[in-house]
């Protein structure tokens, strides 16, 4: 009874702590790229504010690095300013409309990533 008891417990840890790692998003990007298509064809007005949510996702991502890794990333650079990381996020979503809208947005973080790097 005690091995069961302590296997249980030990069960219903990892469970938990499978769970504390798997994160919940929130807002316009909870959305699939399907979803942020339909949205920006029928209101263009509309990537403005899934242009914040991005900005947003990506300074939690930025913040959320280890001490010494993308610390002078700039999120807006003049060489790839806020219309074409838009434009990136309506080409990565029309040509991956099955993703989540928030893979459109690591992939466009990973894209500034290399943009610091030219």
């Amino acid at each position: 009874m005690a091995v069961l008891l302590v296997s249980a417990a030990l069960l219903l840890q990892a469970s938990s702590q499978a769970q504390a790692q798997t994160a919940r998003i929130v807002g316009l990007g909870a959305t699939t790229c399907r979803g942020f298509n339909e949205d920006v064809k029928s209101n263009a007005n509309i990537r403005r504010d899934y242009l914040a949510w991005t900005q947003g996702f990506m300074s939690g991502i930025l913040l959320g690095r280890p001490p010494g890794t993308d610390e002078t990333l700039n999120l807006a650079p003049p060489t790839f300013d806020l219309v074409q990381q838009l434009r990136f996020l309506e080409d990565y979503c029309a040509s991956h409309d099955r993703e989540d809208f928030a893979d459109a947005v690591t992939a466009l973080y990973k894209r500034l990533r290399q943009e610091r790097k030219t």
